[in-house]
């Protein structure tokens, strides 16, 4: 089979993950399926005027139609400068050019988008979740088929639209004599359950780094994001900072649930840090992340008590002060590592999953896990944008 690439631009605005993945051909039902075979894979940093822009469009203003279309487009050419990236690193581009025979050995590209609104099932019944990208710039630039919009079909069948990464999860990581999860540490979290019997389950369990990012990015000497985890280790849990936090009705919801910046913001946070006096920034920071690894580790405890083990992605797997916590409030009764011990850097998972969202839609399979979202059952995800 030829290669899909994925790109993934998440919540935390910090740029693009662009990954080129060879699918291995199906095997019969019941078999563990090998692995793909990662060919290349890209990080392009998000550019500060656009990263500040689609921050913007989170929250209503000025002319947000016409500045969405511009952002759109904008994502677009920075998706395929990411792509062209991407391919050169792989070594698959040719004399050709950009439509050459080279790069018509990609069959696909799933482009998450950059979400700005996530409001599945609200106002009127059905509610909408929206991603920015103008696929069919990115196809034009590019020159391979583009499959995007990949969350809508979802909300249109009822479900929440997020997370979509669970079924991916379950073809990596399942394995049959434990019960395993997935954590994916974004901006947001998002939890796959995985048990040695029974059905795959997942949803949004609270904010990853986007409150810890927002947070180190109003200090005086700013940073894009607490590297390793550095300042909250030198700091103090604040006890009623956290149970203000954990107060939230979001983390008492049941599953099927999803989240983003449309809850868990500047403004939220600022809310709940009323009243408590000048608290110093690394005490802030430090709970933050507990919040982090407590609402984590709280659902995996109240939905899936038997896990043995939890594997971490996304970019939350590399603060190395959340994963010391992760692992103390999981106890001995859970290992917790990265998604490297299971054969997966952790940055490329969730590119790897789009990348996968590709191939299904190519193959006419089902992208999503009705047990997962909610939806009234599989749906085909996602819209095509032909190179030609």
């Amino acid at each position: 089979m030829r290669c899909t690439i994925g790109l993934m631009s998440g919540t935390s605005l910090d740029g693009v993950d662009a990954v080129l993945a060879q699918w291995p051909e199906p095997v019969p039902s019941g078999e563990v399926p090998p692995r793909p075979r990662e060919l290349g894979f890209v990080h392009v940093p998000m550019p500060a005027a656009l990263g500040a822009e689609l921050l913007a469009l989170n929250r209503s203003g000025r002319d947000e139609l016409h500045r969405s279309a511009l952002a759109a487009n904008a994502l677009a050419r920075l998706y395929a400068r990411a792509v062209d990236e991407l391919l050169a690193a792989a070594g698959k581009t040719g004399p050709t050019g950009p439509t050459g025979t080279q790069r018509s050995q990609v069959r696909a590209l799933g482009a998450h988008g950059q979400t700005v609104r996530h409001r599945p099932g609200e106002f009127d019944g059905t509610g909408y979740t929206l991603q920015l990208l103008n696929g069919a710039l990115l196809a034009e630039l590019s020159g391979i088929d583009v499959v995007c919009d990949l969350r809508s079909r979802d909300v249109a069948a009822g479900g929440q639209g997020a997370p979509l990464v669970p079924a991916f999860h379950a073809e990596l990581f399942g394995d049959a004599s434990r019960d395993v999860a997935v954590l994916n540490v974004g901006g947001i979290a998002n939890l796959t359950l995985l048990p040695r019997q029974g059905g795959v389950l997942g949803f949004d369990c609270g904010p990853g780094n986007l409150l810890m990012d927002h947070w180190m990015q109003r200090q005086p000497v700013p940073g894009a994001f607490d590297a390793d985890g550095r300042l909250a280790a030198r700091g103090e849990v604040l006890p009623e900072l956290l149970r203000r936090c954990l107060a939230d009705p979001f983390f008492e919801r049941a599953p099927p649930k999803s989240t983003g910046r449309d809850l868990f913001d500047g403004p939220w946070l600022d809310h709940r840090l009323v009243g408590l006096g000048d608290s110093r920034p690394e005490d802030v920071m430090a709970t933050l992340a507990e919040l982090t690894a407590a609402a984590a580790i709280g659902a995996l405890r109240r939905h899936a008590p038997s896990t043995r083990q939890l594997y971490v992605c996304g970019g939350g797997a590399f603060n190395g002060h959340l994963m010391r916590r992760l692992g103390s409030l999981a106890g001995a009764g859970a290992a917790v590592g990265t998604t490297a011990a299971a054969g997966i850097a952790p940055d490329r998972v969730e590119a790897l999953a789009f990348a996968w969202l590709a191939r299904a839609h190519c193959e006419r399979r089902p992208g999503n896990l009705s047990s997962v979202t909610g939806a009234a059952g599989p749906r085909l995800l996602g819209a095509l944008y032909p190179a030609s």
